[in-house]
């Protein structure tokens, strides 16, 4: 019973917000072979402060969420050249995300927008209405002009 209610809510949620679960991927797959990438260029390079894998994880988060608090960095061509790309690639993602909340504020706001538009007269109807309004406006003038002249 409960294994259902877990499977129903990750549906759920992969359903309404893939775009931010593709995203989450992206980006701890970035963290994790970023980090992998720095510590095979760095363990060894004399000179080096990312030494274990768990310095070069959490140097991958932290770049990647381009917070760089400068306690971990890399000294190698290669190391640097792995930082530029995770550095770019936490922007990129961050707009992205940006960009889909947007996207679907906005698709929200106009789904509003159109079924409160739904109560309001169509096109032809207005054309009706104005038909209407200029018969009614000739049929007083006509009586006006019979029984007094129009003021203006």
């Amino acid at each position: 019973m409960r294994i259902d209610h877990v499977y129903a809510t990750v549906r759920t949620i992969l359903r309404t917000n893939m775009d931010v679960v593709v995203l989450s991927i992206i980006y701890s797959l970035i963290v994790i072979f970023g980090g992998i990438g720095v510590y095979l260029a760095e363990h060894e390079h004399p000179g080096a402060n990312i030494t274990t894998l768990r310095d070069a994880l959490w140097w991958g988060i932290v770049t990647i969420a381009t917070v760089g608090y400068g306690d971990y960095y890399p000294v190698t061509a290669i190391g640097r050249i792995i930082a530029i790309f995770m550095m770019l690639s936490g922007i990129g993602i961050f707009v992205l995300l940006v960009g889909s909340l947007s996207q679907r504020r906005l698709q929200r706001t106009e789904s509003r927008f159109k079924k409160s538009k739904a109560g309001l007269l169509s096109h032809e109807d207005k054309l009706a209405v104005k038909n209407k309004i200029q018969e009614i406006e000739k049929l007083r003038g006509v009586d006006r002009d019979l029984d007094f002249p129009l003021m203006v």
